[in-house]
C-alpha cells in the first residue's frame, strides 16, 4: 500500500548570525544553509500493518509523513501510496487517505462536532446511509454520546481528539497517517485512543504509519518500527529484535521473606550477575539473557524467596541508546 523509494527532502534555511551587528547584517545579506530533513529513505507498509516511526525531535518524522500525505514535495526519490504519487494530490488519492496531527486541530472550534461531520460528509461525498452507519460505529467504539452536539471548543482535550479521529475516518480511508495522536492526553485518554486504533485496524485493515514520543504507544500498537536519525532510516524491523540486540540483559528482582536471613554481596552472588540492589529483603541483579533461567533457579534454591520478577529494560531507554550511537542499526 505504501512504497517509498530513496525519498529525500532538503530545505534551505537562513543562518542566524550572533549579536546585534549580526542581526543587522542579516537584514541586508542573508546566509542560507542547506538542511537535509529526510535522506534517501526507503520502506514498504502493507495492508493491515501499523508501523511506528520513531526518532528524536527534528529527526524528520513529520516531514516524511507530510510528503506521504501530499502536503509537501520531496527533493528527490519516489513514493507510491495506493498506486498514487502523493504530491500530485489527485482527488481519488485524497479520498482514500487520512492524516491526523495531534498538535493541530482540523475541526472548526465554533461548531459542534455533528455539524463538522455533516460538512465532511459533503466534502467526501459520502452516501447518507453509509455516513450514518460509520458515524454510529465510530461513536460507539469511542464512547461518544451527547458530546456530538457540543461546540468543539467546550470539549476536553481527550474528547476533542476522539472527534478528530472520527473526522479523519468517516470516509473509510485505506491509509492512515497518525502524527502524535496521543500528545498531551492524560493516561486514561491515551489508553482509550490506543484501544480504538487497535480495534479499528482489526475491523478495517488499513495501512497505518504512527509517529509518537510516547514509547507506550509504540509498544502497544506496533510490532514493526522504523527508527529515523538525522533524516535517515537506521533500523527497519521488529520491535522485539531491537530489544534483543540493545538490551542484552534482563533484571531479576527478588523479594525475600523476612526470616532474619541477610543477603550479603558475596563473590558467589556477583558471579551470577551485576548487583543492582542488595538489602535485607530485596535483591536485584542484572543478568545476561541466556542465563536468566539458570540464575533464577539458583536464587530460588539459595534464598527464601517470596516473589521473583523478570523485567525487560525500558524500551524508551533502548531507543535513546540507539539515538546516541553512530553507524547504522542492522535489522
Amino acid at each position: 500500500m505504501i512504497e517509498v523509494d530513496h525519498l529525500s527532502k532538503t530545505f534551505w534555511v537562513h543562518k542566524k548570525k550572533p549579536g546585534l551587528m549580526g542581526s543587522v547584517r542579516s537584514l541586508f545579506k542573508r546566509e542560507k544553509v542547506e538542511k537535509r530533513a529526510v535522506r534517501d529513505v526507503s520502506f514498504r507498509i502493507d495492508e493491515g500493518e501499523i508501523v511506528g516511526l520513531v526518532g528524536a525531535n527534528g529527526a524528520g518524522k513529520t516531514t516524511l509523513v507530510k510528503m506521504l500525505a501530499g502536503i509537501i514535495h520531496p527533493s528527490s526519490g519516489a513514493a507510491r501510496v495506493l498506486g498514487h504519487t502523493p504530491w500530485e494530490r489527485h482527488n481519488d488519492y485524497r479520498r482514500r487517505i487520512a492524516l491526523i496531527m495531534g498538535q493541530k486541530a482540523q475541526l472548526w472550534w465554533d461548531l459542534p462536532a455533528a455539524d463538522c461531520f455533516l460538512l465532511l460528509k459533503e466534502i467526501y461525498r459520502i452516501p447518507t446511509d453509509e455516513y450514518r452507519r460509520r458515524l454510529a460505529y465510530l461513536s460507539e467504539v469511542l464512547s461518544i454520546g451527547d458530546e456530538l452536539n457540543v461546540q468543539i471548543r467546550r470539549l476536553s482535550l481527550g474528547e476533542r481528539m476522539k472527534m478528530e479521529l472520527i473526522a479523519v475516518l468517516l470516509h473509510g480511508p485505506r491509509v492512515v497517517f497518525l502524527d502524535e495522536p496521543t500528545i498531551g492526553l492524560d493516561l486514561t485518554a491515551q489508553r482509550a485512543i490506543r484501544d480504538f486504533i487497535l480495534t479499528y485496524r482489526e475491523a478495517h485493515r488499513p495501512a497505518m504509519l504512527l509517529t509518537s514520543h510516547y514509547m507506550e504507544d509504540i509498544q502497544r500498537l506496533c510490532k514493526r518500527i522504523l527508527i529515523i536519525r538525522e533524516g535517515e532510516i537506521v533500523y527497519d524491523g521488529e520491535l522485539a529484535r531491537v530489544v534483543e540486540r540493545y538490551a542484552p540483559n534482563k533484571v531479576l528482582k527478588v523479594h525475600l521473606r523476612r526470616t532474619g536471613q541477610k543477603v550479603q554481596p558475596t563473590n558467589e552472588l556477583r558471579a551470577l550477575g551485576e548487583i543492582v540492589e542488595c538489602s535485607e529483603d530485596t535483591l536485584c541483579l542484572r543478568v545476561a539473557r541466556d542465563r536468566v533461567a539458570e540464575v533464577s533457579a539458583r536464587l530460588l534454591t539459595t534464598y527464601d524467596v517470596a516473589d521473583l520478577a523478570i523485567e525487560e529494560m525500558d524500551i524508551g531507554t533502548i531507543i535513546e541508546r540507539i539515538f546516541r550511537e553512530r553507524g547504522e542499526v542492522q535489522a
